[in-house]
């Protein structure tokens, strides 16, 4: 029950910020995604003028990296939005993309008659909103890239998920109540891939699976614990057996593959799911401590009942690998890979996004409503620790 719940809270957070949603950071040059020989090296060789590209959303987390390596390659970018969102990454070139305003519930009429090269949709959290967006745009624009998640896959059950395997498009008869929001969650991005399939053919239609995004401006909050605790340095409670995996991605990388798999028309479903390499929790740790000079040591706690009983099931990317996420974080990334997809090291995440946390894009109100939660692992370390270690 607890488990559920917890996991339940973070999902919800993800899926409001655009989960699966979510650079010239002013001020920041660290945040400049990935490295310019990589950039070079993956510009097509063929590409002679820039795309127009349409992002229903664009403004949250994902999108103004999209928008900053768009750009950055020559394509012009128009957005849909409610207006509501201001970006905190890349505010600055917000001046060169066109911002239409609507409302995808119900007003759409920003996007009538407008020609596009590619959509690429990022606020599909309906999947009757996929279905009449894409229905209006099809005439108009040659392709759709849908913005889905690994969460398709659950309940997490098996291993190695490919992008062929079964996906979650009606939910059972009888769901516990803690796991609806985590059944209505899959099934809506599952229906809204076959939606955009529907209006656009498969062979004008993308669809990219990212697993946990992490990355300057994510406003979910769920992996900003790693780049807070590890900069400070001391005795670190690290969750978690020796063979749990995790996975993620950094949110840089899958936008800037995106718009090169849009260049290249290079159409079908994707698992974006990274490391490259399988890898544990404690590998995790060791490589993303190297961001920091600080002194850290590591204390690994591997009784899970001693974890539940202090209420600690995830710390993103860890997540309690049992009964219904046994295999969430065994998600094949192969395609992915042979198709381009490229990881930015671990440390350089880790430290560019402790650098947009405590930066002027994130208010110090939100910095203490994270830092001092009570409820959180950052503020119940200490006494957790000291009760592990007379056991």
């Amino acid at each position: 029950m607890k488990n559920s719940t917890s996991r339940r809270e973070f999902i919800k957070t993800g899926a409001k910020a655009g989960i699966a949603v979510p650079l010239l950071l002013t001020g920041l040059s660290s945040c400049i995604s990935g490295n310019e020989e990589k950039k070079e090296k993956s510009l097509p060789a063929t590409k002679k003028k820039g795309l127009r590209i349409l992002i229903l959303g664009g403004t949250s987390f994902l999108g103004p990296h999209q928008i900053a390596y768009s750009i950055e390659r020559g394509h012009s970018i128009s957005t849909f939005t409610r207006g509501k969102t201001e970006p905190t990454v890349h505010k600055d070139l917000f001046k060169n993309v066109e911002q239409l305003i609507g409302d995808r519930e119900d007003n759409l009429t920003a996007l009538q008659n407008r020609k596009w090269d590619a959509v690429i949709d990022n606020s599909g959290r309906n999947a009757e909103w996929t279905k009449r967006s894409a229905e209006l745009l099809k005439e108009n624009c040659d392709l759709y890239l849908y913005t889905s998640s690994t969460g398709v896959y659950y309940p997490y059950l098996k291993s190695n998920y490919k992008e062929t395997d079964q996906v979650l498009l009606k939910e059972p008869e009888a769901v516990a109540e803690e796991e609806k929001l985590e059944y209505w969650y899959g099934v809506m991005k599952a229906n809204s891939e076959l939606e955009a399939i529907n209006q656009f053919g498969k062979d004008r239609t993308i669809v990219v699976r990212p697993t946990y995004m992490i990355g300057p401006a994510d406003k979910s909050n769920r992996f900003i614990h790693w780049p807070i605790r590890l900069s400070k340095g001391g005795e670190v409670l690290v969750p978690g057996k020796a063979d749990d995996m995790v996975q993620y991605m950094d949110v840089r990388d899958v936008a800037e593959w995106m718009i090169r798999l849009i260049e290249n028309k290079n159409t079908g479903t994707f698992n974006a799911v990274g490391p490259k390499e399988q890898q544990n929790m404690y590998s995790f740790v060791e490589e993303a401590k190297k961001a920091f000079s600080t002194d850290n040591s590591l204390v690994k706690i591997d009784d899970y009942d001693f974890l539940k009983e202090k209420n600690i099931y995830h710390i993103v990317p860890w997540i309690m690998p049992t009964e219904k996420n046994k295999g969430s974080a065994k998600v094949n990334n192969e395609k992915a890979i042979v198709n381009g997809l490229s990881f930015t090291p671990l440390a350089k995440t880790v430290k560019d996004t402790y650098d947009w946390w405590t930066s002027d894009a994130v208010s110090e109100e939100q910095r203490e409503k994270v830092e001092s939660d009570p409820k959180s692992v950052l503020a119940r370390e200490e006494p957790i620790l000291e009760e592990w270690k007379a056991r």
